[in-house]
C-alpha cells in the first residue's frame, strides 16, 4: 500500500498560503558577512557569528592541526572512548571561563537542555519557565513528562505568583533571548529560585562570549555566580564561531549528567579536532575585547538610524536587533524586497514568535563593517519609501495569557 501523502501537501500549501514557507538557502563559501547565497552575492545580518570567529585564521588552522593528530571523528560515545584529551582539555578550559568547578561537553545546545531538564526531574515534577524561551527548552520539559508551566515573558512578579501556589524542581530561562535580543531578569530570578528551593538554569546560548567582563554572559552582566544560578547552559556555535554546547555547574551536577543525561550517554563525542578549535576562539574571544566594542558601535549605529527611519525596534541592547512588523506575509515581503537588493535579513513568523509580532531578525557580527551597517539601512529606507514612507501599523505583541492558564502537561 502507498503512502498518501496528501494531508501533508494540504498542510504545505497551508502554510504557504499563511506568509509561513520557509526555504533553504544554500551558502558557498566560509561564514562571513559577504558571502555567494543561492549564487548571488549577497551581504548577511543573520548569522549569530557575533565576535567574527567563524572563519578565524586561527581557529581555522587549529581545526586543522586538530584533524592531522586525530582524524575527522571520535569514534564513540564519551563515556566508551570517544573522549579524548583535547575534550578534557576545552571542558577544563569552559570550567575556568564560567567560574564553576566543571563543564561538561554536548554535541548541541538542543541535547543539553533535553539532557539536563530530563537528567534533573522525574515525571510529574513541577517545571517553570518564561513564556519566550527557547524550543528546545520548552520539547525538554514535555519530553521528561514534567508539568511545564510558563510565566510571563521576563516578568518575575508572574513566576512569583507560580511558585508561591507549589514548590518547583526547576526554574529555567533563556539568559538573553533569541527573538527578542533582550535579557531575562536574572538577579529577581534568582532570589525566587533561592527562597523557593528550585533550581535555576539559564540557557545563555546568546549571551556567552557577548556581553558581560571577558564575554562572560549574562551572569557576568549581572555579576551572578553559581550559587545564584546552579545551571548554565552555552553553545559554542554562537559567539564562539564553532559547534557544540556546553553545560557548567558542580561536581555533582556534572556527575549526574554524565550518568543520567541520556542526550549525553547516547550519542557519539564531537570530534576532537572541534575541540581543539574551540579552544582558541575561547581564547580570542576573551583577549580581544575589541570585538564586543565593536558590536557595540554597530548595535547603536543601526538603532539610531532605524530611529530616524521611524522603524519599530524592539527593546534590545544585544546583537539582536528585531524590526517588528506585525503580520507575517508582510514580514516575508520585506525580508523577499531585501534580498533583492542583495542583503539577507530573515522573516521570523509563527510559530517561532508568538501570534501578531513577526519580523526582521537582524543580527550583527565584529566582521561587519560601517559600510555595511550604511548600506543595510539605505535599504531599509528605500524599502520605505516605496511603501508611501509609512513603516508597518503600531503593532504590539499578544497580551500574555494569564498564569493560571500558562500550562504545557507532558
Amino acid at each position: 500500500m502507498s503512502i498518501d501523502e496528501s494531508k501533508l501537501q494540504s498542510r504545505l500549501q497551508a502554510l504557504r498560503a499563511q506568509g509561513l514557507w520557509r526555504r533553504l538557502r544554500v551558502r558557498a563559501g566560509p561564514t562571513q558577512p559577504h558571502a555567494t547565497i543561492d549564487g548571488r552575492p549577497m551581504l548577511g545580518f543573520c548569522s549569530n557569528d557575533y565576535l567574527g570567529l567563524a572563519n578565524h585564521p586561527a581557529v581555522v588552522a587549529a581545526f586543522c592541526a586538530g584533524t592531522e593528530r586525530w582524524g575527522v571523528g571520535s569514534g564513540a560515545a564519551h563515556l566508551i572512548n570517544g573522549h579524548t584529551c583535547a575534550h578534557q582539555a576545552l571542558e577544563e578550559a569552559l570550567a575556568e571561563f564560567t567560574g564553576r568547578p566543571r563543564a561538561l561537553l554536548f554535541s548541541t545546545g538542543y541535547m543539553a537542555n533535553l539532557g539536563v531538564i530530563a537528567a534533573l526531574t522525574r515525571p510529574g515534577d513541577l517545571v517553570l519557565e518564561d513564556r519566550l524561551n527557547h524550543a528546545s527548552l520548552i520539547d525538554a520539559a514535555l519530553l521528561a513528562r514534567a508539568r511545564l508551566r510558563r510565566y510571563r515573558h521576563a516578568d518575575s512578579e508572574s513566576l512569583q505568583t507560580l511558585v508561591a501556589k507549589e514548590q518547583a524542581r526547576l526554574i529555567v530561562t533563556d539568559g538573553v533571548f533569541s527573538m527578542d535580543g533582550d535579557l531575562a531578569p536574572l538577579p529577581e530570578l534568582a532570589q525566587i529560585a533561592r527562597s523557593s528551593g528550585a533550581w535555576l538554569m539559564v540557557d545563555d546560548a546568546h549571551g556567552l562570549g557577548v556581553i558581560g567582563l571577558e564575554g562572560g554572559g549574562s551572569l557576568a552582566h549581572f555579576d551572578l555566580g553559581m550559587e545564584e544560578v546552579p545551571i548554565l547552559m552555552g553553545t559554542l556555535g554562537k559567539a564562539l564561531g564553532t559547534f557544540g554546547a556546553f553545560v557548567a555547574g558542580s561536581e555533582i551536577l556534572i556527575e549526574t549528567l554524565i550518568h543520567q543525561a541520556r542526550s549525553y550517554v547516547y550519542t557519539t563525542a564531537p570530534p576532537p579536532a572541534l575541540a581543539e578549535a574551540t579552544l582558541v576562539s575561547l581564547q580570542l574571544a576573551r583577549q580581544e575585547t575589541w570585538r564586543r566594542e565593536r558590536l557595540a558601535d554597530w548595535i547603536g549605529c543601526f538603532r539610531e538610524g532605524a530611529r530616524r527611519l521611524g522603524l519599530h525596534l524592539m527593546d534590545s541592547a544585544t546583537p539582536i536587533q528585531p524590526i517588528l512588523l506585525g503580520e507575517s506575509e508582510l514580514a516575508s515581503a520585506w525580508s523577499e524586497a531585501l534580498a533583492a537588493r542583495g542583503i539577507l535579513v530573515p522573516a521570523i513568523r509563527p510559530p517561532t514568535v508568538p501570534q501578531g509580532t513577526a519580523r526582521l531578525r537582524v543580527t550583527f557580527s565584529a566582521s561587519h563593517t560601517a559600510e555595511d551597517i550604511g548600506r543595510l539601512l539605505a535599504a531599509l529606507a528605500r524599502l520605505l519609501d516605496e511603501m508611501g514612507g509609512s513603516c508597518a501599523p503600531e503593532v504590539r505583541p499578544a497580551p500574555p495569557l494569564d498564569a493560571d492558564e500558562e500550562q504545557c502537561d507532558g
